[in-house]
């Protein structure tokens, strides 16, 4: 991000037990790439090329980090599930929102260090390039989701023109409805943008997010893949409005994963074009609670998630 546009957009899935993860690159979305270095090294790997900015030194380099698992915090209290890194360069229009699923981590400033409990689990990691315009239409999603702020060094001269960045620094919550929002923004890559489209919930408004907000947004069918409970099943009474539960266990292009050590949520849309991921799982609980889903239209990440969803539960 120094001085210049911080193209590197890419999605890493790394399946339970493995020490490596699969990777979608911007520009090469085409397969499934084998991760170069084991994601416990503190370089060679997408999850430290992406972070490099969060664990590394760089006065022109400023964030906002949020996680409800905050790095050397213990026992905090919050109904969010959100995780994620806000990162902007001070001497040029380049940014960047990172969005995953590891809890205590990163930690700012701090060498990468990959928590060794994690590696049992799965995990994802998004990592979206931006113009700083777009911070503030995320800060607007976020606003909804309550996350846990543990890091911020962006200066208000930065932000002074996004009023939903100053209200989440500031832990503002909406106290009036609609209590969800739908907004959009787009990658900043000149070859190859894309739209991604952010759904949030507060609690109060008491909307389950895959079936009252996701799907009546896509006004379609979606494959799940999340941990679930015993109340919220599959639900096909709807014609093309579809909630059909991706069967356990599955391959990410040769990595075995299933349900009990995955903590990753996600969707693909049918007919598709569009994969989602939601920060939380498929549990009836969660209608009570603030949750967020970041929708990326493209149709070479649609590929490779919905090849993962290639069995089904029956419905119910």
């Amino acid at each position: 991000m120094r001085s210049v546009k911080y193209e590197y957009r890419s999605i890493v899935y790394k399946a339970p037990g493995q020490a490596n993860g699969k990777i979608i690159t911007a520009g090469a979305a085409g397969n499934w790439q084998d991760g170069a270095a084991a994601i416990t090294a503190a370089n060679g790997h997408s999850f430290a090329k992406a972070l490099e900015h969060v664990v590394g030194n760089d006065a022109t380099i400023k964030f906002l980090a949020y996680n409800n698992v905050p790095p050397r915090v213990p026992k905090v209290k919050t109904k969010s599930n959100s995780k994620g890194v806000i990162i902007l360069s001070t001497n040029a229009d380049a940014a960047a929102w990172i969005v995953h699923t590891v809890p205590g981590f990163p930690i700012p400033k701090t060498a990468y260090t990959w928590p060794a409990a994690e590696t049992a689990k799965g995990h994802l990691l998004l990592c979206l390039t931006i113009s700083e315009t777009q911070i503030n239409a995320i800060a607007a999603s976020l606003l909804f989701v309550q996350p846990m702020i543990h890091y911020n060094d962006i200066p208000e001269t930065e932000t002074a023109a996004m009023p939903y960045f100053g209200k989440l620094i500031k832990g503002e919550i909406p106290t009036l409805p609609p209590f969800t929002s739908r907004g959009s923004i787009r990658t900043d890559n000149a070859g190859g943008p894309v739209t991604v489209h952010i759904y949030s919930k507060s609690e109060t408004s008491k909307y389950e997010i895959y079936k009252k907000i996701i799907v009546r947004a896509l006004k379609k069918t979606i494959k799940v893949w999340s941990r679930r409970d015993n109340k919220l099943k599959g639900d096909c009474r709807v014609s093309q409005r579809n909630i059909r539960l991706i069967t356990s266990p599955a391959s990410v292009s040769g990595h075995n994963t299933n349900l009990e050590l995955d903590e990753t949520s996600w969707a693909v849309s049918d007919p598709g074009n569009i994969f989602c991921h939601i920060d939380k799982p498929y549990f009836k609980e969660q209608a009570k609670e603030p949750s967020l889903g970041v929708c990326i239209e493209n149709n070479d990440i649609f590929a490779r998630f919905d090849a993962i969803a290639a069995q089904l539960d029956n419905c119910p």
